[in-house]
């Protein structure tokens, strides 16, 4: 893999009280927001989102990739340990957002194909170092020089090295979901890692591209990918707290949209967030919106902001950790924990770390870990 430049998208809050008009929210994941570590050719910032797709915002197709590359990569690598298709979502979500923009068929092919910048030492992309041709154009479409291919952005030397046939075809073709998931599979496992200890994962994503930042982001995905893949267990929740729970559960895949999101369920947003984005075209839920749409369903009506919401109910300040809360319990983020006019962020806590979370512009309705969030403010109680 090659390094690239990474671009940063602003961090994300409730707007209310700090600008002193509507309270819409979200934030950042952790380490950084989506970062497109190549400069690809007609390729979506953002995207289009799976809405009811099984993870976030994977596209249904991508996500079986993910699942079929761990599932064949002990046939290549049998001393590999530890691959999870958390693993996988969060390389291809910096790489390539999964292809997201792009046609993906029913056999994993991925139309157009994913081009990265040429590699000529021009500067474009942040290259700075000249890749000779490898393939003759057969990947990368040019014989000019080397570029970075498919949604795993693999270098044409590197994909002749580790390419698979993951799809069934005969054919090792990085510009293939399947074939590109389980070729990243193969090439993070190198000779036998054991992907369960947190050093040898992140000696496999520093291989995959040489920047600690690289690793932080990418790990921060992983992190969120494995939290949104375990529900939460409910078997000791009940009335009210278990009501408000599953009404929010059962969003899970919604669109996130600026401003969107009203007692009554999922709304149209508004324009226009800090960054621009606008949900004025986009039907479903801000953070502070989907709370108010919970909670309305046993009877409470809370503010639309989410500074506001934190004097709603008994507050749970953040010195006594994430510990002291309770299933039901609204958490708080804020840019200056400690100052409640400060707060961008709410969610619902659900239990064992995690809370139902609508983050940001680009992404859907999902579970998280409570510590995916910065700035944690306490929670208030309100069942």
């Amino acid at each position: 893999m090659t390094r690239r430049r990474r671009r940063r998208l602003g961090r994300w809050g409730c707007i209310g009280v700090l600008l002193m008009f509507t309270a819409v929210c979200c934030a950042a994941p952790v380490g950084s927001a989506l970062s497109a570590y190549v400069a690809m050719q007609a390729a979506p910032e953002e995207g289009g989102i799976a809405e009811g797709g099984s993870a976030s915002d994977i596209p249904p197709r991508m996500l079986t990739a993910y699942k079929k590359a761990v599932q064949q990569v002990g046939r290549h690598v049998p001393a590999c340990r530890g691959m999870r298709w958390p693993i996988l979502a969060g390389i291809a979500k910096v790489e390539s957002n999964h292809a997201t923009g792009r046609t993906i068929a029913s056999n994993a092919d991925i139309r157009p194909k994913i081009y990265g910048v040429l590699l000529n030492g021009s500067g474009a992309g942040g290259n700075t170092t000249v890749f000779p041709d490898t393939d003759g154009g057969r990947f990368d479409g040019t014989a000019h020089g080397e570029r970075a291919v498919g949604p795993f952005q693999f270098l044409p030397s590197t994909w002749q090295g580790v390419g698979e046939d993951g799809s069934g075809d005969k054919v090792a073709d990085p510009h293939n979901g399947d074939d590109a998931a389980l070729g990243a599979a193969i090439y993070l496992c190198g000779n036998g890692r054991d992907l369960t200890k947190r050093t040898q994962l992140r000696a496999a994503i520093f291989q995959y591209n040489r920047s600690d930042a690289y690793v932080n982001n990418v790990l921060g995905w992983i992190e969120q990918y494995t939290a949104a893949a375990k529900g939460p267990a409910l078997n000791n929740v009940s009335g009210n707290v278990r009501t408000v729970i599953e009404a929010a559960l059962a969003q899970r895949g919604v669109p996130y949209s600026w401003g969107g999101g009203n007692a009554s369920g999922k709304t149209f947003g508004i324009c226009c967030s800090p960054s621009g984005k606008s949900g004025a075209s986009i039907k479903g839920f801000d953070c502070s919106g989907l709370t108010t749409y919970a909670f309305a369903q046993v009877g409470i009506r809370l503010p639309r902001v989410a500074a506001a919401q934190a004097g709603v109910g008994r507050r749970i300040p953040a010195l006594l950790g994430t510990s002291a809360l309770k299933p039901g319990d609204l958490v708080f983020y804020a840019y200056a924990p400690g100052r409640d006019s400060t707060i961008y962020h709410v969610g619902i806590y659900v239990g064992k770390g995690k809370m139902i979370n609508a983050p940001r512009p680009g992404t859907v309705v999902r579970l998280d870990a409570v510590s995916a969030m910065p700035g944690y403010a306490g929670g208030a109680r309100l069942l």
